[in-house]
């Protein structure tokens, strides 16, 4: 893929070199004069534009028309959210991918039809969270404009769903089971399925319903 990075501080910098040892094709646009010199001399094989990512002209020397995903990784918010909208409007790149500074912007994020914002810090707060108060459910993935997650479940001896089978399951709107973990086995669940107490489930369903699908699945919190 031809990637293109705005953004080339600490993260811009990490970001380009793992997509450069994954085969990906990287231009990167950084302001500072000095962070371009050095981040040339250090990835030889990388475009590096000098310039201001959120003006057209600037991501049209980085040849954005031709790239199948932009990722703004600034420090400012609002520099993200323009330089996903130009990308998005302006060049019809098809996928936009923002480090989100601040948790309060991230419904901006949204609203500006930024594809996907990583809100890092609610990340890792929902980890800590999760660890702290449900020791076995473990957030796997959050995707589609931060809307989707997966999560995975340890179903205890008094869980609610322990031996009932899947079609007499009760979950939450746009919620459903993806893969019941039993020992070695992988299981894709029917109706008929049954969930068993020791097994892992995995489930999908809209980020804001992922404490009532746990809640469903486990049972109370503690």
């Amino acid at each position: 893929m031809y990637i293109v990075v705005a953004g080339g501080g600490r993260l811009g910098e990490l970001l380009t070199k793992k997509l450069k040892e994954d085969n990906h094709q990287v231009c990167i646009i950084e302001q500072n004069e000095d962070a371009c010199r050095k981040l040339s001399e250090e990835m030889a094989d990388v475009i590096v534009i000098c310039g201001d990512a959120t003006y057209p002209e600037i991501l049209k020397e980085a040849r954005i028309d031709k790239a199948n995903v932009c990722v703004a990784t600034t420090s400012r918010d609002e520099d993200n959210i323009i330089i996903c909208h130009l990308a998005k409007e302006m060049f019809n790149v098809r996928r936009t991918v923002a480090r989100v500074n601040d948790p309060k912007h991230l419904t901006l994020y949204r609203h500006m039809d930024v594809d996907n914002p990583v809100d890092s810090i609610s990340i890792v707060a929902r980890i800590v969270e999760e660890e702290a108060s449900f020791n076995d459910v473990i957030n796997l993935l959050s995707v589609k404009r931060g809307r989707l997650s997966v999560v995975r479940v340890d179903i205890p001896e008094e869980s609610p769903v322990a031996n009932k089978f899947v079609k007499d399951l009760t979950l939450p709107p746009n919620s459903v089971l993806v893969a019941i973990m039993r020992g070695a086995d992988i299981i894709i669940p029917s109706g008929a399925s049954q969930v068993l107490s020791g097994d892992e489930v995995l489930a999908a369903t809209l980020i804001e319903n992922e404490k009532a699908v746990i809640k469903a699945l486990v049972g109370e919190l503690l």
